[in-house]
């Protein structure tokens, strides 16, 4: 049986993150537990390993990182559940595609409980409802280990998703719960999430909370 440490970091400075971990992916045993990390990050664009520049459109006083996940160009502020996912892939018998799949049914169930309609789209990493995206995925997997993970709009200031093309897509419509008639906090989706990550993740894993 899988055992997963949650470790709540509170608001943090996105590079300061980026840095923990990598610095953990590095050092870690095969034996070493599986962690998530629950955060939130000040107003900051994230750009892909791969990412294109001209994805974003006009970053004003917004930071720009480049990170090295997958992925295009998106946007983290206040008010959005960000988890990374820092997992021995391999042990928990994940490829890429099925951990992705297991993300973002979790964000799915997440929504499903709230009385809401939520998919994902064949091609388009993350998930959506109607036309709107309301979570993104990013992923890195090094070593057989992976690092970064998804973020989840609950009640934030979208206007910053007007300044990007949303993961590289012209005209991409972002969305939140609260856009979407939800009246929740980000600490009650934090726990709906893990629990929902438990369930997609590891059947039977229980989490342990990091002292």
């Amino acid at each position: 049986m899988a055992n997963f440490r949650v470790r709540y970091l509170g608001e943090q400075n996105y590079q300061t993150v980026l840095a923990e971990q990598q610095a953990y992916t590095r050092a870690r045993s095969p034996e070493d537990p599986d962690e998530l990390w629950v955060v939130s990050h000040p107003p900051v664009f994230t750009l892909g390993q791969a990412g294109k520049i001209e994805h974003i459109i006009a970053a004003g006083d917004i930071p720009v990182v480049r990170s090295d996940r997958g992925g295009q160009v998106t946007y983290h502020g206040p008010g959005q559940v960000v988890v990374y996912t820092l997992l021995n892939v391999k042990r928990l018998g994940l490829g890429v595609k099925a951990l992705v799949t297991s993300l973002e049914s979790a964000v799915i169930a997440c929504i499903s409980d709230l009385g809401l309609k939520a998919e994902r789209r064949p091609g388009a990493p993350g998930v959506y409802i109607g036309p709107r995206k309301i979570a993104a995925l990013g992923l890195r997997i090094s070593r057989g280990y992976s690092y970064h993970g998804l973020s989840f709009n609950v009640g934030m200031d979208l206007q910053p998703f007007s300044r990007i093309n949303p993961c590289g897509h012209v005209g991409l419509e972002v969305t939140d719960l609260a856009a979407e008639g939800v009246n929740t906090t980000t600490a009650n989706i934090e726990q709906a999430l893990l629990t929902e990550l438990q369930a997609k993740l590891s059947t039977g894993t229980t989490f342990k909370r990091a002292t």
